[in-house]
């Protein structure tokens, strides 16, 4: 489909948005005109109100004339004076697509690449180009991967995308800003009606009558029926709107990857597609898992370390991310969504005659910075909030999962704690647990413990069964938590695997077993004296 019938296309849909409008607009004014032939004035002028509210969202979001400027992204941008060897690269992918080059490029803290044009006329002429590369993919991917990457979002530039997308936004954000107005007089309409029923609720309880129960923000009730109506009119052309802008986006991925395969090679654009689910896995556990390990205590990584580490968590689990690159999702993440399925699009560019390019550029996408390191430290101060950059920093890794721990521990809570407060009334302890276990009497705490609907049905040794895991999970933390507030806890550090702590040694030198000795205080004959072994002043 060439620019001239896309740009025909947008411009129908866009003028659909328009005629859904004044069509709605009409009906409300013939409403408002029969009001006028059969209805009592008195009664007609309120419900003329009704139609003039009604109208507002309808002609706010016709009139919204200008598409929302999208801002500065969170990142750093780059000079071609800062980063030469990165701007040559993409000045030279540029000339061989075909297109002229962005004006900008920021690097940011997302696993994604992605090209803007802030074109004038609703597309008709070119503006300042931007291209965005979130510093993930220089981490995880290869150079030639990468300009692979880079090729296919200048693809999207040579092929008037960037331009043309000025119309399809106009509309999505017309569509959904006059959908939002809608929902935002109904909820307000809703509330306004629930707290009229609370009142009543409070008069009624008052006098000693059962009050009207109160709906709840999923049940509305009648309140606000009428823009929730015309609200669903517009989410019905908005779902209209979406798949057929979707097809045409579609299409635009499938020529940008056959762009990049020109350029950057059949196996290099392969091999990008199938390693960003991968990095976005990756970069999602890296986050949770270390990155933000400190939060809770109030620390950071060492400085640059936030973004940086992610790259050493990379290299230390090769062999593990190695067997998700087959696993491509083979569905969009929804029906709207304007990228087909990665699969599919793998399977398009592996169908390519072999152009026999395998081994170009395969250094590492990171190395086309100038210094990496300045770069990482100066991403972290352009998307951490002032109030994170100011948390102190720990000294390394090792140090950051020692202050992480120690305060996790401190603070740790369990079912198991709860249960001792419910049963004994008193501040829950692992010394009053324990004398409760030597007494017999574990089973009639647990009993005290949130219990899924067949534990709470069960009895005896099948009751035993059901809730030993939880007992075994609550009691080992309580354990550990003992331990940490005497500072009898070393924490292992690791790339490659999850977090290792270390008991204190036997007598002898020997590695305790914590995992025995709780077993052995919830078995069905327990036996509390393992565990006693393990804490200060047994």
């Amino acid at each position: 489909m060439g620019a001239t019938v896309r740009a025909v296309r947008a411009l129908v849909l866009l003028a659909g948005f328009y005629l859904l409008g004044v069509l709605l607009l009409a009906v409300l004014g013939g409403i408002d005109y029969l009001l006028y032939l059969f209805v009592p004035a008195g009664l007609a002028a309120k419900l003329y109100l009704v139609s003039v509210l009604l109208a507002i969202p309808v002609v706010r979001g016709m009139f919204m004339l200008r598409t929302p400027r999208a801002d500065d992204p969170d990142g750093v941008r780059v000079t071609e004076a800062g980063e030469p060897a990165l701007w040559r690269t993409v000045r030279d992918l540029a000339e061989q697509v075909g297109t002229r080059a962005p004006a900008e490029i920021w690097l940011t803290a997302d696993v994604n690449a992605a090209v803007s044009e802030r074109a004038r006329c609703l597309g008709l002429l070119p503006g300042p180009r931007r291209l965005i590369l979130g510093v993930p993919l220089l981490q995880g991917l290869g150079q030639a991967q990468l300009r692979a990457v880079i090729a296919h979002e200048l693809g999207h530039y040579a092929n008037s995308d960037t331009r043309l997308a000025a119309l399809t936004a106009r509309g999505r954000a017309q569509i959904v800003r006059t959908i939002q107005h809608l929902d935002e007089r109904s909820g307000n309409a809703a509330e306004r009606e629930r707290e009229k029923l609370r009142k009543k609720a409070r008069k009624a309880e008052a006098k000693g009558r059962t009050p009207q129960e109160i709906p709840g923000d999923d049940t509305p009730g009648r309140a606000g029926v009428t823009y929730r109506a015309m609200a669903r009119i517009y989410r019905a052309y908005a779902a209209f709107y979406f798949r057929a802008t979707r097809a045409a986006a579609r299409r635009q991925e499938y020529a940008a990857d056959l762009a990049s395969a020109r350029i950057a090679g059949r196996e290099a654009t392969a091999s990008a597609l199938r390693e960003l689910p991968v990095l976005d896995a990756a970069h999602d556990y890296y986050l949770r898992s270390y990155a933000t390990l400190g939060m809770e205590a109030g620390v950071l990584p060492p400085r640059g370390e936030f973004f940086g580490g992610f790259g050493r968590l990379l290299s230390a689990r090769a062999l593990d991310l190695l067997r998700l690159r087959g696993e491509l999702p083979e569905e969009p993440e929804s029906p709207y969504d304007s990228h087909p399925p990665l699969a599919d699009r793998v399977a398009r560019i592996e169908a390519l005659p072999d152009d026999g390019r395998t081994d170009e550029d395969s250094g590492a996408a990171l190395a086309l910075l100038a210094d990496p390191e300045r770069t990482l430290t100066a991403l972290e101060d352009a998307v951490l909030t002032p109030r994170a950059r100011a948390l102190p920093r720990a000294a390394d890794w090792q140090d950051l999962l020692e202050r992480a721990m120690r305060g996790k521990v401190a603070d740790y809570r369990s079912p198991l704690h709860q249960a001792v407060a419910r049963y004994t009334g008193e501040q829950p302890t692992l010394a009053t647990l324990l004398g409760l276990i030597d007494e017999g009497r574990l089973w009639k705490v647990a009993q005290r413990m949130p219990l899924s609907d067949e534990a709470a049905a069960a009895e005896g040794r099948a009751f035993r069964e059901f809730v030993r895991p939880a007992l075994h999970a609550s009691l080992s933390g309580m354990v550990l938590a003992e331990l940490g507030t005497h500072s009898l806890l070393s924490w292992e550090f690791s790339w490659t695997e999850s977090a290792r702590v270390h008991l204190p040694k036997t007598a002898d030198g020997g590695e305790r077993d914590l995992d025995a000795a709780v077993d052995a205080a919830i078995a069905d004959t327990p036996d509390t004296r393992p565990l006693r072994d393990l804490l200060p002043g047994s």
